[in-house]
């Protein structure tokens, strides 16, 4: 069993907001607890605007309840009615992620029927927000998550593994309902990078030289995403084409399967490429071939294309598909080829990644 940085945050958050109500003398600290459970976020900048949320959803929750408890008491149909009244309020301020922790505190408020109901309400939300600030503090301090790396290593893994699944389907040498599978999983991983991108947009930056970087780093790695995102589109063609591929003639077997060797290639150069450990002038190489055999396949497939048996005409035309998504691919590439010269050629004492150890990524 793995354990994530998030998880172990959330339960140093647990402890914090349970010491810090028992050191105030706050009564039921557990609810402090609770609180730092429902604040816990993947990110700095989304633990910021949860405290933010959190704090105008529990006076929200804080107010009608106590304004309800004093005029209609405590019955179980008023609770109902003002926790139905604190979503709908909720969601008209469109911060619905905070619904759970205003129900508590609603709840948490409206079960006391002490004579000095006020002032328990009052510490009943004071240590909530306690739990909401533990939380806030431990992501702030503890383990903050680095996303630069997170996203670059989710990428190399998962354009490896399309590249690998690539290479074995061009071999004719997969398992097609494993593949089916595969390709399942891929998805979900591309979803994570997706997610890993937002957070690491979502980090803020104070000072104004480093803004620029982190725009470029952005454009970068968005260009990244969109080029592993054509490999898998690539992948899933080949796969769902793989019985049309066979009837064709070999040689132009042969030349898809070359083109999106070459493509492999290159994609693993520019890989290398952009954390600075293969050559320039290699990668120009790499380019050249790829843009050479892009218009020797679209050439053929024009010639293939004029058939005189209709059925060969149709099959051509169900790999139609494919060839777009090979050229989109090759285009793709050559832009990230692009922006990666650019970026390591101009302000090159700026342009520096900070990207860790895997191990410590995790």
């Amino acid at each position: 069993m793995k354990l994530g940085a998030r998880i172990l945050k959330t339960g140093i958050a647990i402890t914090l907001s349970i010491l810090l109500a028992n050191i105030l003398q706050l009564p039921s600290p557990v609810f402090a607890a609770i609180a730092a459970v429902f604040a816990m976020q993947p990110s700095i900048y989304r633990s910021y605007l949860t405290v933010l949320e959190q704090v105008q959803a529990n006076i929200i929750g804080a107010v009608l309840a106590i304004v309800f408890v004093l005029i209609f008491g405590n019955n179980p149909f008023i609770i109902g009615l003002t926790a139905v009244i604190v979503i709908a309020i909720n969601l008209k301020l469109r911060i619905e992620n905070t619904i759970g922790l205003a129900l508590v505190t609603v709840i948490a408020i409206m079960e006391s029927t002490s004579d000095q109901f006020v002032i328990f309400a009052i510490i009943r939300f004071l240590t909530i927000m306690l739990g909401v600030l533990s939380a806030f503090i431990v992501n702030l301090v503890f383990i903050p998550p680095k996303y630069e790396t997170k996203l670059y290593y989710k990428i190399v893994d998962t354009t490896e593994e399309i590249i690998k699944w690539i290479r074995i389907n061009i071999r004719q040498a997969s398992d097609y309902t494993l593949l089916k599978e595969d390709i399942e999983r891929i998805k979900e991983k591309m979803n994570k990078m997706e997610l890993f991108f937002t957070f690491y947009k979502e980090e803020r930056i104070y000072r104004k030289k480093r803004v620029f970087v982190k725009s470029r780093k952005l454009v970068l790695f968005r260009q990244m995403i969109v080029t592993t995102t054509r490999a898998l589109e690539t992948l899933k063609l080949l796969h769902r084409l793989e019985h049309d591929m066979h009837h064709m003639p070999k040689t132009f077997q042969h030349l898809i399967k070359s083109e999106v060797e070459c493509l492999l290639t290159y994609h693993e150069q520019l890989m290398l490429k952009f954390v600075g450990k293969i050559k320039t002038q290699f990668s120009e190489t790499m380019a050249n071939e790829a843009c050479t055999s892009k218009r020797a396949l679209i050439n053929n497939f024009m010639k293939y294309k004029l058939f005189e048996d209709e059925e060969e005409n149709k099959m051509v035309y169900h790999l139609f598909p494919l060839v777009s998504a090979t050229i989109e691919y090759s285009e793709q590439l050559e832009h990230l080829d692009k922006l990666i010269d650019s970026f390591h050629h101009y302000h090159k004492e700026d342009n520096a990644f900070d990207i860790q150890e895997k191990q410590e990524s995790e």
